[in-house]
Parts: C-alpha cells; structure tokens; sequence
C-alpha cells in the first residue's frame, strides 16, 4: 500500500489537532510543528472539512480542530477524505473487478486485500497513536519477525 504526501500529511495535522483537542490550531502552527508546507496544507485541511472530520473557525483568534473526539477519529476514515478509497484496482473498486479464465478468482484477493487494510486503519483512532496504545491486533502486526524490514 503507497500512503501519498497528502495522505502522510493529513494524517499528521489531525494528530496535531488531536493533541490540542478541543482548542484551535492556525494553519501555520500545524506547517510549522509538522514541517509542511503550509499551502498543502490548507487544500489538505480543506479536504478534511468537507468530510466532516475538522471544522474551521475564522477571524484572529481562529483555527482548525476536529469536529469529534480523537478517539472518535479513525485513520482510514482521514486517508478516504483526501485520496478516497483504501483500496482499488485499476481505479475500481475490488468488488467491481471481472476476470476470465485463470485470474476468474482474483477479485476474491483484492477484497481480501481492503479487507485487512481496513483491519488497521479503521480499527485505529489518533487518540490511540497519540497514546501508543495501539490495538492488540496491530501491535501483533508490528511484532512480527519482518514487518519493519523492506521488499
């Protein structure tokens, strides 16, 4: 799975949301405490309001902050509002793909795939990555003998 720099960034300006929750955050303190530029930024913020996810106060004293709970707060539902869904294949969603002959069971994997995407990244909340308690399941995941090394 490639998370693109608009994913990697909204996930990490909700964290920071996260961690000032309930209070406001300018767009610049995020940029600055993320190192990210801040016109990114707001387009990504921008995103993330129109799914609901933060809400946006104006004036001198405004800012960004969730519009829920972090714990409320899932890091699929983040990475839908800016690059949409988890997985696809060819630009379909799994479900949607039809094969013939030896690949006629693919689309079974390529549900099963999102399938255990969502596992992760809708069963985790940003309160939890603040925490670092994350659920047991995805700290099994991260304990296995190669999950931190590349392929």
């Amino acid at each position: 799975m490639q998370i693109s720099a608009r994913g990697d960034y909204a996930v990490r300006a909700a964290l920071s949301l996260a961690t000032a929750y309930p209070s406001l955050l300018s767009t610049q303190a995020i940029a600055t405490e993320q190192d990210m530029p801040r016109k990114f930024l707001e387009a990504v913020l921008a995103d993330l309001r129109r799914a609901g996810i933060v809400r946006a106060q104006r004036g001198a004293e405004g800012g960004y902050t969730l519009a829920r709970p972090p714990r409320e707060v899932t890091v699929g539902a983040i990475l839908r509002a800016v690059e949409g869904p988890l997985a696809g294949v060819r630009g379909l969603r799994p479900e949607q793909t039809r094969y013939e002959g030896a690949a006629e069971n693919l689309p079974r994997l390529w549900v099963a795939v999102r399938a255990a995407v969502r596992q992760v990244l809708d069963e985790v909340s940003l309160a939890e990555i603040i925490s670092g308690r994350l659920p047991a399941h995805v700290r099994r995941l991260t304990a296995l003998p190669d999950a931190w090394e590349p392929r």
